[in-house]
Parts: structure tokens; sequence; C-alpha cells
């Protein structure tokens, strides 16, 4: 007889996302072949199988695509809002018609499971734009002054692991203020920003306005020196974020850069314990922890840890690992080889600095890139799994004994791009609140988003604010 944790396969079907065999750059509304014609190939994580062959943009194909946006710019600004309010409403519209088969086609080119691209990725991204859509003819009223004007053409590096809706902060927000976008995709996850370049010209979007550009970092770094490019828009790793700040240094140009973490999640001794177990699950194993906000340190209470400690070590031998498509599974696959790399050399690090390791029992796929949830104990501040980003599904384990020591040791990175507190006391989340240094700090609960927050970090976690009101400022000439 099945037990109650048994689950019958549930499979969604590849069927509803039609993928081609190749495709082209997206320049000034038409879909063309790279300059140098240099193609690269996209892989799907959960089975190494390749999904398509995609063209590889060079400088010439930046320039032209900058040029594109450029020329677009100024119809496109002088626009009403009310006007360019009509197009993203009608493109929130047609994300939302096909979001199920948006939803496939991010799990197949991600990793991720069905589920998390179903039921929270592409809800909001349609919900990013249905909100700037709300604002392109509110601007006067955004806190910016009278006529608030559009920057330019906006230069947008996006990152692997949220690609549709990392698209969806950067563009909403730039074509709601007037601005023309030329964005580039990360090179392991292009096909949803092209299904999104489709859906521009389903929606009558002017050519221009939007161009996508498919490559590898060559191309990024183009695109963020381009001259004619007035604001820059990234998220990725603080290595990265740094090299574009030294780029743009003594230029005009404005940015906003959403970098590394390395989240503190504190679990104080009145915290109910059930709850704060699935909001530890949540902040650390949502999208196998390849989240820049991800809950990666652990702090418990010492007179609450062995109880929490045994609660969520249960709960993780309860998670399912396997196929993405799979509408049961809790945990998907590593978005590539390199990052898979990446954590396993961090995990050995831990274990060799002494840090007890615990993995989740589970069965790891033959194919397709995996890694079991996990996490370490007899973690100290000193350990490189207590500092270094991971960006995986790997979680440290920490103690303290007064509200002061948690801030203390929360406070002892060089990010500080988001935090957690379990309590019942009001009172003791908003003291705590206000001495933790993070730009985002959620209350019993963890990594909830909604297009009307700002969302940013502070030192090594970047600057600038994406969403919300106050994302609508770095897209303006205030």
């Amino acid at each position: 007889m099945a037990s109650a944790f048994d689950y019958a396969p549930a499979p969604e079907s590849r069927s509803v996302v039609d993928i081609a065999p190749s495709y082209g750059l997206f320049i000034d509304g038409e879909f063309t072949d790279a300059a140098d014609g240099k193609v690269f190939k996209t892989v799907s994580p959960s089975t190494e199988e390749v999904l398509s062959e995609v063209a590889r943009a060079g400088t010439e194909d930046v320039d032209r695509a900058v040029k594109a946006a450029r020329r677009a710019f100024e119809k496109w600004s002088a626009l009403p809002g009310s006007e360019r309010a009509k197009y993203l409403f009608r493109i929130a519209r047609i994300i939302q018609e096909r979001s199920r088969e948006l939803a496939v086609l991010e799990t197949l080119d991600n990793g991720k499971p069905i589920k998390e691209t179903r039921d929270a990725d592409l809800p909001l991204v349609a919900a990013h734009f249905f909100y700037y859509a709300g604002w392109a003819d509110k601007l006067d009223h955004a806190g910016y002054g009278q006529n608030p004007r559009p920057l330019g053409v906006a230069g947008q590096v996006i990152p692997w692991n949220f690609p549709l809706l990392m698209l969806a902060w950067k563009i909403a927000p730039a074509l709601a203020t007037g601005n023309t976008v030329v964005l580039k995709p990360a090179e392991t996850t292009p096909l949803s920003a092209l299904f999104f370049a489709d859906i521009c010209r389903q929606a009558g979007l002017p050519k221009g306005v939007v161009n996508i550009l498919t490559g590898y970092g060559d191309a990024g770094a183009a695109l963020v020196e381009h001259p004619d490019v007035d604001k820059v828009a990234f998220t990725g790793s603080t290595a990265v974020g740094k090299a574009i700040a030294r780029q743009i240094a003594g230029t005009d140009k404005k940015a906003t850069l959403e970098l590394g973490g390395k989240g503190a999640n504190i679990v104080f001794d009145d915290a109910p314990v059930d709850q704060a177990v699935e909001g530890i699950v949540t902040g650390i194993f949502f999208n196998q922890g390849q989240v820049c906000c991800a809950g990666s340190r652990l702090l418990v209470q010492e007179s609450v840890h062995d109880e929490v400690l045994h609660s969520l070590k249960r709960r993780l031998s309860t998670l399912r690992l396997g196929d993405p498509l799979d509408k049961n599974t809790d945990i998907g696959a590593i978005n590539s080889a390199e990052q898979l790399s990446r954590i396993s050399a961090l995990v050995e690090t831990g274990e060799a600095e002494g840090a007890e390791r615990w993995s989740a029992p589970c069965e790891l796929p033959s194919a397709g890139y995996w890694f079991a949830p996990t996490l370490f104990t007899g973690v100290t501040q000193a350990h490189a799994v207590a500092r270094d980003e991971i960006f995986g599904p790997v979680l440290s384990v920490l103690t303290f004994r007064t509200p002061d020591e948690a801030v203390a040791k929360a406070n002892n990175s060089q990010y500080g791009l988001s935090a957690g507190i379990w309590t019942e006391k009001g009172s003791r989340i908003l003291a705590v609140a206000n001495k933790l240094r993070a730009g985002v700090i959620w209350a019993n609960t963890f990594n909830k988003f909604d297009p009307t927050s700002p969302f940013g970090g502070y030192k090594e976690s970047g600057f600038g604010r994406e969403g919300g009101r106050h994302g609508l400022e770095a897209y303006l000439d205030v």
C-alpha cells in the first residue's frame, strides 16, 4: 500500500511549447543572424539535451541594437504615458494567456520545478507589467518632480536564475518611463527572452523599443561600454558588478547593480517551529538555492537549536528531487555544469574546514546537473560556507544567545541584500529589523515578492532599487 507521501508521476506536457531548432538576435523588431554568423547551443540542465541553437551576439550586433533603440527612443518617449501603458497592459495580458507555455519553456531551459515557474515566476512577470503600466501616465505624481524625463537607451544584463522575471523587473519600468531597451539574457537561459521578443511583436510594440541580444559575457561588456547607452541595469555576481562599476566610472551613465547575497534567517526561541522550518526551506531551497536573496545563513537561538534542526532534517527528507516538469517535484536541476562544480567545490571546502555536512537522502538522476539539499552544522563565522555565496541548495547553521548577538552575526558579511526574522513578538521584529543592514527583511516568511515593493541591497550586494515606485527613479532624469 502506498504511504501518504508516495506520489504518482504528474509531468507537465512538453507539447505546449514549440521550440524552434534555431533562433536569431531580435534587433529593430526582426530576428536576424549575428553579424559574424556565430551560434551557441542552449542545454536543458535536467537532461543535458540540446534545446536549440542560438545566435551569439558580437560587438557589431550590439552597435546595431543600440542604434535601433536610439532611433526608436524619439517616438517612444514622445508618446503620452497613457499610450505607452496600452502596450504594457497588452504585453501583460499576452504573458498571462501564454503563461503555461512560458512556464514549461522556463523549466526546460533553467531546470527549476514547474510548480515554481507556473505558480511564482509567471504570475509575478505579468504583475510587474501590469503594475508599471499603471505608472506610465502618473509619473508626475511619483515624487520626482513635474514632467520627469526618460534617460534614453537602457542596456540591461540579466542572470539565469529567474530569466523571465528579471527581464520583467528591467523592461517594464524602462518602457513605462519612456526609455528603449537592449537586453542581454544569460547564455544558459536565452529562450524565454526570445519568446518575449515574439510577445513584443504580438503586442504590436514599435520596432526598436525592445531589442534582445543573446550571447556571452563579451556581448554584455560591449553593451555596458557602448557610448550611446544612457543607463545600465545589471543583476548578477558581485565580481561582474564591480567590473561594470569600473567600466562606467567617469561616464554619465546611470546604473543599478543588484549583486550577490548571503542572507541571514534568524529564528528566535519563541518562533513557531513548524512555520519557521517551512520558511527556512523556502528561503534556501526555492529554485535550488540559486537566489541572490536566499536565506543561506540560518541563525538559531541556542535554546531551540536541537528542536529546529531535528524538524528541519525531517522536512528535508520529504522533499522530492527529480524531473522539473513533474508537478510533484520540489528540487530541480542546477542550472549548469559550471554552477554545479562551484557548489561542489565550496561544499568540499566546508567539510575540509571542519563543518559537519548533512545531505537529505535522495537518489540523483544519472543525467543532468543535480545536488541534494544540504546543510552544515558546527559552522562559525570564519568558515567559507558562512561567508561566501554558494548559490546552491546549501544551508549553513549558526547559533546565537541574545538578539544583539544575532544582529552582530547577521551583519557580519560583505553582503547586505536580505534577512528574515522569526518570532511571535512584533516589538522584537521591529527592533531587530531596524538594526539589520539588509535591503529587504521578511518577518515570519521568506522569499515573498511583490511588484509594488522595492528590492535592492547594501555593501557588496549592490546599489539602487528595483520594483515599486522606487524602481521608476532608476529610469528617469530626476
